[in-house]
């Protein structure tokens, strides 16, 4: 499905530009346009087609790692039939959606942004972009805009964690990477490794293991685990009874609440978290199994809590069509991958799902009166905006929930900027750093492509409004009170005037 409007031509400026067309900017630009309405925006896409996530990854299995009332955009109900989603029907929901509320005359793809500079005189940003111009092939131009947005997401679009493995090139049979899926792979009737535990791999297992001849999953250490049903009954019942919008809301309120209370029980007593998902796992694949592969010796939501769909990957291993091993590798050999254990196991296909590479402003080059910005030299005020950076927010979401959740709220924390922008005739605001405030990482997880690339990324405070948290309904309180004239330090439009003259296109 492709979308059935041309957008408007390129722009030379205009007030606001949203940088990323997945999930976060189609969110981001639905409400700049309903809660903004006298502001010109824009979307740049790098890739061609829209969807973000949902379009790059292509690999057997993929789907939501929650369900998708959250994940879901607010204004747009779910009335599809289950509740964890494939990739294809999340993607189809989003093509629709842009379609549907007139996003798409604004999206323009193929259009990477490779520079932003931030100028205090014109209080403008200046963008470089890269455009595929068709045969003219790839072109450089500029657009300015007063309020850049960037939704690009935390992960590299461009290349995955891709660690070193002995003898690899001695291996005979095929190397995949999730992120770069071969179109038309055929792994019918062959030995698969996967090799890795986290939730791409417990997605990839259990779908490639319907027509392989083995899957087996190999990981250093295991990954905790929680079954959920793939259809929500009670979503179905209240959504015979109600209308849509409002059983919407309301499924996706209890399923927030869920989730979230499931966060903070698991925090304040993993102990008996630990017990709850090793029983639930031991009741489908036995004690021996569990407490070898799926027993970790971190709390639950250290790192994060996986979700197997229908218990699609115990069911997998119970039909003997899939298996775990938990060993280190010493090193690929032309039949597969020996262990540390002397253990080989023979493979025609190995899917290296080692994780993503974290990358904080989607490489883009920002920087203010041309002085570099290094996002780890900033503090994140809100979870939107860095310290001392003018006119820009960021869009970074929940690790505990879906990661919409937080993204809409960063959204609508931006139309509240904007128009006070407007009320107060500013042409320009940001939070000034605080040095009162501890600093801690910005996102508190033990995970290794956390732990690899959390240091590149701005740093959240130890109190309020630089702490970042991850419980929605706080999160939603603090949001429609922040006191912006108080916690924005403010430039009027006026004094830029009389240093850079009245530009016209300047819509603040």
């Amino acid at each position: 499905m492709t979308s059935s409007a041309a957008p408007a031509p390129f722009p030379e400026h205009v007030d606001v530009v949203i940088v990323g067309a997945g999930i976060s900017g189609i969110d981001a630009a639905y409400r700049v346009q309903s809660r903004c309405p006298d502001r010109s925006y824009a979307v740049l896409e790098a890739r061609e087609s829209l969807g973000g996530t949902w379009d790059l990854f292509r690999y057997p299995g993929i789907r939501s790692d929650s369900d998708i009332f959250t994940l879901s955009l607010p204004f747009q109900p779910w009335t599809g039939e289950n509740s964890i989603v494939d990739g294809g029907e999340i993607l189809s929901y989003l093509r629709q959606t842009v379609e549907r509320h007139g996003i798409d005359r604004h999206v323009h793809r193929g259009t990477r942004v490779v520079a932003a500079d931030w100028c205090g005189e014109s209080a403008l940003w200046t963008l470089t972009v890269e455009r595929a111009e068709g045969s003219r092939g790839t072109t450089r131009r500029t657009v300015t805009c007063s309020f850049l947005y960037l939704c690009t997401g935390y992960y590299d679009y461009e290349r995955g964690h891709d660690p070193h493995f002995d003898g690899l090139e001695s291996f005979t049979g095929t190397v995949v990477r999730p992120q770069f899926w071969p179109e038309g792979l055929d792994y019918a009737g062959k030995r698969v490794v996967v090799i890795g535990s986290g939730a791409t791999a417990i997605t990839l297992v259990p779908a490639m293991a319907r027509d392989a001849a083995k899957v087996t999953m190999l990981q250093r250490t295991p990954t905790w685990i929680s079954a959920l049903p793939r259809r929500d009954r009670l979503a179905d019942r209240l959504r015979r009874w109600l209308p849509a919008r409002l059983a919407h809301r309301v499924v996706r309120a209890r399923n927030a609440a869920y989730a979230g209370g499931f966060y903070h029980y698991c925090r304040r007593f993993p102990d008996r978290a630990r017990a709850l998902l090793t029983t639930a796992a031991t009741r489908r694949i036995g004690e021996a199994a569990v407490r070898e592969h799926f027993t970790p010796s971190y709390a639950p939501w250290d790192q994060r809590v996986c979700i197997a769909a229908d218990a699609d990957l115990f069911k997998a291993i119970k039909r003997e069509e899939a298996e775990v091993v938990t060993d280190h590798i010493d090193r690929f050999v032309p039949e597969g991958i020996r262990l540390r254990s002397g253990k080989v196991l023979p493979a025609d296909i190995v899917v290296t799902a080692t994780g993503l590479r974290m990358l904080a402003l989607g490489h883009i080059t920002v920087s203010v009166d041309g002085k570099p910005v290094e996002p780890a030299r900033h503090m994140l005020w809100r979870g939107t905006m860095l310290s001392d950076v003018p006119n820009l927010a960021l869009c970074f979401g929940y690790v505990n929930l879906s990661w919409t959740m937080r993204a809409d709220l960063t959204a609508r924390l931006v139309c509240r900027i904007l128009n006070h922008m407007r009320r107060a005739d500013l042409a320009a605001v940001a939070p000034a750093a605080d040095p009162g405030v501890g600093e801690r990482p910005m996102i508190e997880l033990a995970s290794g492509y956390v732990q690899r690339g959390v240091d590149g990324f701005p740093r959240q405070g130890d109190r309020r409004p630089w702490r970042m948290r991850q419980t929605y309904l706080l999160d939603a309180a603090e949001v429609a009170v922040a006191n912006l004239r108080r916690e924005l330090a403010g430039v009027p439009r006026a004094s830029v005037r009389s240093a850079a003259g009245d530009d016209p296109r300047r819509g603040g």
